[in-house]
């Protein structure tokens, strides 16, 4: 289940991968505690293809989850359908070396030195980040969520509530009467 692939394995022309399998999803989402359901099962497709320094990876990402709405909290159903290029770099051998441009504890997470000097490739640990990658930052139920009434909490898209709006800042109520003609 761990889906990781010894890259020194890999011949030069790459190699094509199908994961499927929904604990590479489900694992991750229940353990970072997210609020999200997998309603068309995650398939991954990648190919990787070695290359000096790293490894070129060509892959896409379909599926269907649902998340709450960032204005409502129901049900907001995300279409994955995405396509991806990474280029993942090899560990570097030396601690000492300056860091590069890459955060090395995220990029570890998907190409990592076994003990016998080995590297393997998590296709798992990728195709967890292209997962959250590929899911908006402020998902909607619909285009035109109309949200909850900040007062009483109702689902606005349902229809009105009793509240009574505020007609703005009351220390400006003076000013609500101006009318500006122009010259």
């Amino acid at each position: 289940m761990a889906y990781e692939i010894l890259l020194n394995k890999l011949s030069p022309e790459g190699q094509s991968f199908v994961i499927d399998d929904q604990t590479v999803w489900t694992g991750p989402i229940s353990e970072c505690g997210m609020d999200c359901r997998i309603l068309k099962p995650l398939t991954g497709r990648l190919t990787l293809l070695p290359q000096d320094g790293g490894c070129l990876v060509r892959g896409h990402l379909s599926g269907e989850v649902a998340v709450p709405c960032n204005r409502c909290a129901e049900d907001a159903v995300i279409s994955i359908d995405s396509s991806f290029d990474s280029f993942e770099p090899y560990p570097s051998d030396s601690r000492d070396e300056p860091e590069d441009d890459f955060d090395s504890e995220s990029d570890e997470m998907v190409i990592r030195k076994a003990p016998n000097g080995a590297l393997l490739f998590s296709l798992a640990g990728l195709l967890w980040e292209e997962f959250v990658l590929a899911l908006p930052v402020k998902p909607l139920c619909r285009p035109d969520c109309k949200g909850l009434c900040p007062q009483c909490g109702k689902n606005l898209n349902t229809g009105t509530c009793s509240c009574v709006r505020e007609e703005g800042d009351p220390r400006l109520a003076a000013l609500r009467g101006l009318k500006i003609k122009k010259a």
